[in-house]
């Protein structure tokens, strides 16, 4: 008897013991849960927040350059992911014409065409750190350099500093 007895005074102890402890959990479910919600209501009130300069993946609004008939989208993505849009106007026939015509890519003249090396004022040195600035067109790797490629009407060109 003295073993049933120590025994349901074991179990009656041992069931308080899990319901104090899911008790402990569940608060701390709540706790993380409302934690959470407090964090996405102060994302949200950042993101209503108005932003000066352009952040990382943000574009700003496109900063008309050039002067001629031809007009084109142009993007920049720097080393920090910060996106520069342009509005370019020209008369010249590829994109690299335009570009260099406009002062917003500068590089050399090699074999294969124009190695740019610089553009909006941002240099990328392959041989100091490995990065370069790769040729989009449309969000495509373009198929060409930026000097033999035609412009198109409503194509969107795009320069993205890159490191290998």
């Amino acid at each position: 008897m003295k073993k049933t007895g120590i025994i349901k005074r074991l179990s009656l102890f041992l069931c308080m013991m899990l319901i104090a402890a899911m008790a402990l959990v569940t608060t701390g479910c709540s706790d993380n849960t409302q934690k959470q919600e407090e964090t996405v209501t102060n994302q949200a009130v950042t993101e209503e927040e108005p932003v000066e300069e352009a952040s990382a993946g943000a574009v700003a609004e496109a900063k008309v350059v050039g002067e001629g008939n031809t007009v084109f989208a142009f993007t920049v993505v720097d080393a920090d992911g910060v996106v520069t849009a342009f509005e370019v106007h020209t008369d010249k026939a590829t994109v690299g014409e335009a570009l260099l015509d406009c002062g917003l890519i500068e590089g050399d003249q090699g074999d294969y065409g124009l190695y740019v090396k610089k553009v909006n004022g941002v240099t990328a040195d392959y041989d100091t750190d490995g990065a370069y600035w790769s040729f989009y067109v449309d969000d495509e790797y373009a198929q060409a350099g930026v000097d033999a490629t035609n412009i198109e009407e409503g194509k969107t060109y795009t320069f993205k500093y890159e490191k290998s």
